[in-house]
């Protein structure tokens, strides 16, 4: 299978000087079927400061990471594949799809998937520290790190990781894991309470950290290792850390949870 990748700056790329760096790239990009030829593009925006929530959906297929900075604008970068029976084909197939940003909606359109052409974006989104997020992706991956505000996410077909992250949480995933990772010694905010219906869960907390645990599975196990509470329990546990605080909600239903000391 050949691929070709081609990238597009559309803006200016800001410093990232003592910021995240970008990663997503046509290197890492998504395998298909063999028969198909593979057309991969990079796409870059950057846009004022958000006036509202950043919604943010891929479409059809394609995962999602945002990532916090000390920015007040917002880089969206988007890796666009296409794959065809040619490279005309593939490579024809870019122009059919739109990724428009703006008025805090950042999302793809393109045409009808079939057996000869096929297509996907993916997004690495950097917003400011303090935004409010809605992600919502149906075959692939949700990444947040380092946001603090009203964050809400919705996954199909994908696992979801959460780091470092601080205000109002919410969301699910149907079939994915959920990986956890808290900082500080507390909660900074209302809460967190995400869930995920087919995969596991597993929760690093800080040694010193407050906050109150309410966690749950039907098929599966709850592990906590953590310094006041240790041991497993059938199927659910709710619990205090530290001196308590604002409640962190994690569930599933088919698989097993694991909250451990970071």
């Amino acid at each position: 299978m050949r691929h070709t990748f081609i990238l597009i700056v559309l803006g200016s790329l800001p410093m990232l000087a003592q910021n995240p760096t970008p990663t997503l790239s046509c290197n890492d990009r998504n395998s298909h079927n063999d028969r198909l030829v593979g057309h991969c593009e990079m796409k870059e925006q950057t846009l004022g400061a958000p006036r509202g929530a950043i919604a943010i959906n891929p479409g059809m297929n394609g995962g999602i990471t945002v990532k916090g900075w000390n920015r007040g604008d917002v880089l969206v970068r988007a890796r666009i594949e296409t794959w065809g029976e040619t490279e005309a084909d593939a490579r024809g197939l870019v122009s059919q799809i739109r990724t428009s940003s703006g008025a805090g909606q950042i999302q793809a359109e393109g045409p009808e998937l079939d057996k000869r052409h096929n297509w996907s974006v993916t997004y690495e989104v950097f917003v400011p520290s303090q935004s409010d997020v809605q992600a919502k992706a149906h075959n692939g991956g949700i990444r947040i790190s380092d946001v603090r505000g009203k964050i809400e996410f919705e996954a199909a077909n994908g696992g979801v990781t959460l780091q470092r992250l601080a205000g109002d949480v919410h969301g699910r995933t149907a079939n994915g894991g959920l990986n956890i990772e808290l900082a500080g010694d507390r909660w900074d905010g209302g809460g967190m309470d995400v869930a995920t219906v087919n995969g596991g869960v597993r929760m690093d907390v800080p040694a010193n950290y407050s906050a109150h645990f309410e966690t749950s599975t039907v098929n599966g196990e709850v592990s906590l290792d953590l310094p006041s509470v240790q041991g497993h329990t059938t199927k659910e546990g709710s619990f205090d850390v530290g001196h308590g605080g604002a409640t962190i909600r994690v569930v599933t239903t088919n698989g097993g949870v694991k909250i451990r000391k970071a």
